[in-house]
């Protein structure tokens, strides 16, 4: 980690240095999509009701992300922009800031996760016994212990506002290790270790999150560059109350995006948890595995966000369109991969996780209408990551809002039709390719000369 790791993203070619940035940025991505797969793979051998006490767990622990994503995406653009007009100075306060309000966010849901953990698990209105247990147990170990996810989180983003994404893959990558090291051994209770299920695959979560976080404290430690606007800072100081602002301003219609939408999400859960176990555990495999697209789309939708930061920072709006037709074409051409292995070979990709043949074939269908709108939620993500780095989060806001919020209603619709649950899948595809396309058109209004 010794040396200057930061890419310049203002000077010289469009492609290269974005793809630089990009690459680990989508690797790191990869290997979190990796994490959760991980875990389903050998949860799924406990079966549906296993699956979904995750499934519903899990749903809490995106649901906290809201205000982890308002530190992250306050604290990178500001820096981000900052470091673009030469002010490293300012990045570093706005860094301390972000990082001082991911911690206060991360102990105060931990505490309500904690002691309300029965109630909210409760609002799913789970059939089973023991998918409740699952959830709750699962939900109070991973929120419980939020505040390393949230650190994490901010820290990545810092470290990409300043043009340096392989320090955060080199922590990802030691956190995947431990990761896929501890879930079989405390999920089934191999050599020393109690067969823990649920509960083993929670501790194995949160301790690879903390790994990744030390990993990437010893990457400011070991930096002896003198460029990382992460180094030095003392942070039981407090910041000036305008780098509070600024990073609240910038974070806060992200963060309100990223809650309402997995609000949205809770409420199509519940939808599909009257289909039974079944269901819920394919619509939580299924967005695990769509993190496939996913998770690249939004680590790509990271580097074109610092991209379009610090060159908007720089008055060269020239250079953000010409990397957002890259970053277009790129993840676009991705996305059409993953449509194709939806359409091709959706049964071995749910034979991986299920065992029950009608869940197998409730999870062939996800995959088949899922697929059609996968390369438009990639340029969906890709996109917002650029208008966030021109400083429009709150347009991003609304249009995600709005369209994701048409889901509900949507689906109420196509569920109740002869479509069934595929009607609440249908509800989400035809969503995702409205919202790739209203992005695109948002972007190229927005940055007209």
């Amino acid at each position: 980690m010794k040396g200057n790791r930061q890419i310049l993203l203002t000077e010289g070619p469009v492609l290269r240095p974005l793809a630089a940035l990009a690459m680990p940025i989508m690797a790191s991505s990869f290997l979190n999509t990796v994490y959760s797969i991980t875990d389903m793979a050998w949860i799924g051998m406990l079966g549906a009701e296993a699956v979904a006490g995750i499934g519903v767990g899990g749903m809490f622990v995106w649901l906290s992300q809201g205000l982890s994503a308002l530190a992250r995406m306050g604290g990178q653009v500001n820096a981000a922009q900052a470091v673009g007009g030469g002010r490293r100075d300012e990045a570093s306060r706005y860094a301390k800031a972000a990082l001082q309000m991911a911690a206060v966010f991360g102990i105060a849901f931990a505490l309500v996760s904690l002691i309300f953990a029965e109630s909210l698990v409760g609002v799913f209105r789970l059939g089973e016994a023991l998918t409740n247990r699952y959830a709750v147990s699962y939900l109070r170990i991973t929120c419980g212990l939020v505040i390393f996810s949230y650190m994490t989180v901010v820290l990545t983003g810092i470290y990409t506002a300043q043009g340096d994404s392989r320090t955060p893959l080199l922590a990802n990558a030691a956190g995947l290790v431990i990761n896929m090291v501890l879930d079989p051994m405390l999920i089934l209770g191999i050599g020393p270790f109690p067969e823990l299920k649920v509960t083993g695959a929670a501790i194995a979560t949160v301790t690879a999150q903390f790994i990744v976080l030390m990993v990437m404290i010893a990457g400011v430690w070991k930096d002896k560059s003198g460029h990382n606007v992460l180094s030095g800072l003392k942070l039981m100081e407090p910041a000036e109350g305008k780098f509070y602002w600024g990073v609240f301003r910038i974070g806060a219609p992200t963060a309100v995006q990223g809650t309402v939408y997995c609000m949205i999400s809770m409420a199509l859960t519940r939808m599909a948890a009257s289909f039974g176990s079944g269901a819920v555990a394919v619509q939580r495999v299924g967005g695990q595995v769509e993190a496939v697209s996913w998770n690249t789309a939004d680590g790509f939708a990271a580097a074109i966000n610092a991209f379009a930061a610090q060159n908007y920072g720089a008055g060269k709006m020239e250079r953000v369109r010409r990397g957002y037709w890259a970053s277009f074409w790129t993840i676009a051409f991705w996305g059409a991969l993953i449509t194709m292995a939806f359409f091709l070979l959706p049964e071995p990709i749910a034979g991986v996780f299920f065992h029950e043949a009608d869940v197998i074939g409730t999870a062939v269908d996800y995959f088949v209408i899922l697929g059609i709108g996968e390369g438009f939620m990639c340029v969906e993500l890709m996109t917002v990551g650029a208008l966030s780095g021109l400083g429009r989060t709150k347009l991003c806001s609304i249009i995600s809002i709005l369209l994701t919020g048409f889901r509900i209603p949507l689906a109420v619709l196509l569920s109740n039709s002869a479509l069934g649950l595929n009607g609440i899948w249908w509800a989400l595809s035809a969503t995702s390719i409205a919202k790739g396309i209203l992005f695109t058109a948002a972007f190229v209004l927005v940055s007209r000369d």
